[in-house]
């Protein structure tokens, strides 16, 4: 009788392991439902996985006032006929907004035989490429400035954003014009959407040709800045 009762135990124990064991093999290969491609809404997205969107770009000045602490670069790269230019880079009759604007003559003498004269941007002043000094401007998708002739059709052959080479070259070169200037104060665009404006040194330029300006001409810049 004990023989039974230690072989019914025994097989007890035996056949509860087995059970148990079995449950437990059947629960860890138990499939949990996939959703419906369909079903997956965007809140179900993990917060992580969303990319963080790019800060919106601030303005960037070039020229406010002369007295304004946030101007960046100087005029201070002249080219061609460089005898034939004259700066206020305060004058203060008529801006086209706040105390002061930039004021520029050029004659059209032609003093050093270029037949043009222009005027470019630089940072730090009188910087050509051979050091560093360029600013990351990525986020921008334009220039824009104000301008107006002392007479009205002046001719602007162009405006320009970068352009400058040398070791440390700008990013990219892009140009605008040519312009007729108006009497009155007109606001100008430059386009630099998709452009790459990761180190501009040539932060803003304008060439004329003496040709186009056989008396000379006065014109007037405001409010230069990237947007």
């Amino acid at each position: 009788m004990k023989k039974y009762l230690v072989f019914i135990l025994i097989a007890m124990i035996f056949f509860g392991s087995s059970g148990l064991f079995g449950a437990v093999i059947e629960e860890e290969e138990e499939e949990t439902a996939l959703p419906e491609l369909s079903e997956i809404t965007e809140e179900q997205v993990p917060a992580e996985t969303v990319e963080a969107q790019a800060p919106a770009f601030k303005v960037f000045l070039v020229y406010e006032d002369k007295t304004t602490g946030g101007n960046h670069y100087a005029p201070s790269g002249w080219m061609g006929d460089y005898t034939d230019l004259k700066l206020d880079y305060g004058y203060k009759k008529k801006p086209h907004s706040g105390l002061t604007c930039v004021r520029i003559e050029y004659n059209s003498r032609e003093s050093q035989r270029a037949g043009w004269a222009g005027m470019f941007w630089q940072n730090p002043s009188g910087n050509w490429g051979e050091k560093k000094g360029g600013y990351n401007l990525t986020g921008a998708t334009k220039l824009t400035f104000w301008a107006r002739g002392e007479k009205g059709n002046e001719k602007i052959k162009k405006f320009k954003v970068g352009g400058i080479s040398g070791t440390y070259p700008d990013s990219c070169s892009v140009d605008y014009g040519p312009v007729i200037l108006r009497k009155k104060w007109h606001k100008y665009t430059i386009n630099l959407k998709n452009r790459d404006l990761s180190y501009i040194n040539g932060g803003f330029c304008w060439v004329a040709i003496a040709g186009d300006n056989p008396n000379g001409m006065i014109f007037y810049l405001d409010d230069i800045k990237y947007e």
